[in-house]
Parts: structure tokens; C-alpha cells; sequence
């Protein structure tokens, strides 16, 4: 089982613009998070179309326009994040149909099975509320924003 960048970048998204939303009344956009999380803009376009039409995220057009959260972050879980943008969390070879083995269950087939849905539960009881209350989504995010901060600094001195 393997969850791909799809799925991490935009769990990864959605917890920056928690974090920003926490901080900032304001929408957020899609360059900051970019900056800050090292993902192209127009990766993040994609994700965040697909959070949108899901109903996850709302946009704001405009000079102070992006993106916020469109629902209170207690509601918003990593699984429905992460079904949003079409990605699964199965561990089995057939995801989850039964044909692995030439048409038919294999031998271990129930073992991933049930792994699949041990991290989807797991991951449903997940929220970004709850990922806000950890310090070490705090240290990292300081971390993120001191060093956007020295890099813009740097960049705008003459050499």
C-alpha cells in the first residue's frame, strides 16, 4: 500500500491552510502554500479544484482573493481529504475485488483487506482540528514560515 504525493500534498495543503486560516482572517492562496510546502502552484490548482467541488474549500477571487476552509476544521477528516482527490487507501493488490489471483481471492487477501480498512478508519477519526493541536505541527510550521522569511530577506538584497 502506498499513498501517493496526490494524496500527501494535499493533506499537507489543507493543514497549511488550517494553520494560515488560524492565524489570518483573510483567504489564503495557493502561491503562499507553495512557497511554504515546496509544491508547484499548478499541482495545487488541480488539488484544490477537486477540494472545492467536494465542497471542502471555498475560493476568493481577486487581489486579496484564495482559498479557506469551508467547513469548521472539527468536521473535516484526513480520509475525506484524501478521497477528495481521488486517491484510496487499499492495501490489496485488486483493490479490494477479490481477483488477485487469477480471477479469484489470493492467499493473503483478507490480511490487506483488513489493513485497508484499519487505516481508513483510522484516518476518518483524524481531523485537521486535531492535527492543529499538536505542537509539532506548530514547531514545523514556524520552522516553514522563518525560513520563506530569510529566503525572501536574502532575495531582495543587492548583491
Amino acid at each position: 500500500m502506498r499513498l501517493t504525493t496526490r494524496g500527501r500534498y494535499a493533506v499537507t495543503a489543507l493543514l497549511d491552510l488550517a494553520l494560515q486560516q488560524s492565524q489570518h482572517d483573510s483567504a489564503i492562496s495557493l502561491s503562499d502554500i507553495a512557497t511554504r510546502q515546496s509544491i508547484s502552484i499548478s499541482y495545487l490548482e488541480q488539488l484544490f479544484s477537486k477540494l472545492r467541488k467536494k465542497g471542502i474549500v471555498s475560493s476568493t477571487r481577486g487581489a486579496a482573493g484564495g482559498y479557506k476552509i469551508a467547513k469548521p476544521l472539527n468536521e473535516v477528516d484526513v480520509m475525506s481529504i484524501i478521497t477528495a482527490v481521488d486517491e484510496s487507501i487499499n492495501a490489496t493488490k485488486c483493490e479490494g475485488k477479490g481477483n488477485c489471483h487469477g480471477g479469484a481471492v489470493c492467499l493473503t487477501h483478507d490480511l490487506w483487506y483488513d489493513l485497508s480498512n484499519h487505516i481508513e478508519a483510522y484516518l476518518t477519526k483524524i481531523t485537521l482540528a486535531q492535527l492543529l493541536d499538536m505542537d509539532s505541527v506548530h514547531a514545523v510550521n514556524e520552522r516553514q514560515i522563518n525560513t520563506v522569511e530569510l529566503l525572501t530577506k536574502n532575495e531582495a538584497q543587492p548583491v
